[in-house]
């Protein structure tokens, strides 16, 4: 593991691609989960119950996180490891709540005021845990809220 002083002593040319990589490989992540998330061809659950659904989404995420953190821990660089995990982690996180609104209002409309979209379940996603409030989106029933 590399600690911050060894990270001063490298070359210009190593440290302008370590950053390169702490920045680009995030954004691709991003780019990369929002494409499945709108591109993934699913139209409601099923059977599968919201609750099942949440279980093995939060199951995915955990797993990733325990990934990330192993990578972090076995990192040269940590802090620019730390940075991607939390670009897989987060995005992976809000876009599983999202596509389970988004499936919840496809399997009951009667959930929320309104039917969500995949654009719409990503709104009111982002606008639930950013804790910034919203109006014309609301929950109705108890599995939705």
């Amino acid at each position: 593991m590399r600690r911050a002083s060894d990270f001063r002593n490298l070359t210009r040319r190593e440290r302008r691609r370590l950053l390169l990589r702490a920045v680009l490989r995030p954004l691709v992540t991003v780019f990369l989960c929002t494409v499945v998330y709108f591109a993934l061809p699913w139209t409601s659950l099923g059977e599968v119950s919201a609750l099942f659904f949440l279980a093995g989404g939060l199951l995915v995420v955990a797993l990733v996180a325990g990934w990330q953190i192993w990578r972090i821990v076995e990192s040269d660089v940590p802090a620019l490891q730390a940075i991607e995990a939390l670009a897989l982690i987060l995005p992976l996180y809000l876009l599983g709540f999202s596509a389970g609104y988004c499936l919840m209002s496809e399997t009951d409309p009667g959930y929320f005021t309104e039917p969500l979209t995949r654009m719409g379940a990503l709104y009111f996603s982002l606008t639930i845990f950013s804790t910034v409030g919203f109006g014309d989106i609301a929950a109705t029933t108890d599995p939705s809220r």
